[in-house]
């Protein structure tokens, strides 16, 4: 290798010194620094290994071997854009169409999910002629300024002032925490009617919609699983009032979910949107993202008269991965992989929370799957400090886990596609372990938080 390799404290001082000071990392108070990864595993400096449930960038395993020779080897023939004719982005633009719906057959390489989720929005606005955007409570779509104005997940930390006028939110639809609950007769029907709500005010307002947006299945926002008929209510509602539907699942497609390749596919084989939007996965951590609609949003989009150029949006290289990726998730039938593991992790999950009360609510579909921490399930208070520490002692324990949510008390498993049975008992044995302390402390404390916070301090000096 010709970058020379760092002593860990030079490059945290480094980092300090010449990276953004806004620029999370994990673990801040004793971060880990991994020099290389293979599959399902991570290694640092001094070669612990680490298994990662967090990881859905690499998709099929960490440095795959068919994506990287895919990547090189057209690396060292051509690398160019698009503005060229090219053989990588036609076929592969035609094996994606190939996985979704028939409607949806025009595709925009770029380079982000941010930056797809950002052309949709164009998309929709130029095709509809109308600016208002209806998005989801704790959505999260993107770091540009197009997409925190459509994220409450980051926009609710600013003034009511800094949100735009032309974004309006609509509840979560979380049947275990959110306004409608798994106890409602009909909570699909009731949180449209929310939406149905924010379309008749913004109609007294003399405006129109331009489009719903939604991650499929709510990653940032807590692993929320949206009930069944709700998106196509929505989309209903959203089409009558001149506007269109957009899928976000730069977080949760390509086979995740295990019984269908796009998540929006758990809503039913009759609900299609007019674009989705992808990325994260797409490219198995190399910077690749898509967007696909229809041919009438396409040639709507043309019709403004304005030229639509990305310098490495759909380069060769990048075809030639993206290729790649869908080579292996088929041969290696990842997807099968991730509904057979993944049904294991909840069906052992389910367990667990049968003998530990701080264990609210487990929900997901394959290998994306959350676990709500709650000091108290009737009241649903959440466990925040007791699932930051369950993060910090899995990591000891040399197994990688995050927590997000709007209480960031959630739990949230997004492991690699080739995650086994096997990394399932592990991670399931040693959080186990680590509530059961967490109980041990509650008897001895009058506060399990008083007791986590202390392990905390002891874990930061």
């Amino acid at each position: 290798m010709s970058v020379q390799e760092l002593e860990k404290k030079k490059t945290i001082d480094l980092r300090k010194k010449h990276i953004g000071p806004s620029c999370k990392i994990f673990f801040s108070h004793d971060p880990i620094k991994i020099v290389r990864a293979k599959g399902q595993y991570m290694y640092d400096e001094n070669g612990q290994q680490y298994l990662d449930c967090i990881n859905n960038v690499a998709h099929v395993g960490h440095c795959h071997p068919d994506v990287v020779t895919a990547g090189a080897q057209q690396m060292e023939m051509l690398n160019t854009n698009t503005r060229f004719l090219h053989d990588n982005l036609v076929l592969y633009a035609q094996r994606l169409q190939a996985t979704l719906p028939d409607k949806l057959s025009v595709c925009y390489f770029v380079n982000s999910g941010s930056e797809a989720n950002d052309l949709a929005l164009r998309l929709a606005r130029q095709y509809t002629g109308n600016k208002d955007i209806i998005t989801l409570e704790n959505a999260y779509h993107g770091h540009v300024s197009s997409l925190i104005d459509i994220s409450p997940y980051k926009f609710h930390q600013l003034s009511d002032a800094e949100q735009s006028q032309f974004v309006h939110v609509a509840p979560s639809p979380d049947v275990y925490r959110g306004k409608y609950r798994a106890g409602h007769p009909d909570p699909a029907t009731a949180y449209a009617d929310e939406v149905k709500k924010i379309i008749n005010n913004v109609h007294k307002k003399g405006r129109k919609i331009a489009a719903f947006i939604a991650e499929s299945l709510q990653s940032c926002g807590g692993q929320v699983i949206p009930p069944v008929g709700y998106f196509q209510q929505v989309a209903e509602l959203v089409r009558k009032a001149g506007g269109i539907f957009i899928a976000d699942e730069v977080q949760v497609g390509f086979g995740r979910i295990g019984s269908d390749f796009w998540a929006f596919q758990l809503q039913g084989q009759d609900f299609v949107p007019d674009i989705i939007t992808m990325g994260k996965p797409i490219g198995n951590g190399h910077p690749l993202s898509c967007v696909v609609t229809t041919r009438e949003v396409a040639e709507a989009f043309m019709s403004s008269g304005m030229e639509y150029f990305n310098t490495f949006g759909g380069n060769p290289v990048s075809c030639a991965i993206g290729l790649a990726v869908l080579d292996v998730i088929e041969k290696e039938n990842l997807q099968g992989n991730a509904l057979q593991v993944g049904q294991y992790l909840t069906n052992r999950l389910e367990k667990l929370k049968e003998k530990h009360l701080l264990i609210g609510d487990i929900r997901g579909r394959g290998l994306f799957v959350g676990v709500e921490l709650v000091r108290d399930r009737a009241k649903l208070t959440p466990a925040t400090a007791e699932a930051q520490e369950v993060i910090y002692k899995l990591k000891e324990q040399h197994i990688l886990l995050s927590a997000d949510g709007p209480h960031r008390n959630v739990l949230k498993f997004k492991p690699p596609l080739c995650f086994t049975t096997e990394d399932v008992d592990l991670v399931v044995e040693k959080l186990d372990l680590i509530l059961t302390a967490a109980l041990t402390h509650r008897r001895g404390n009058s506060s399990i938080a008083t007791a986590l916070i202390c392990s905390k301090k002891q874990l930061c000096a």
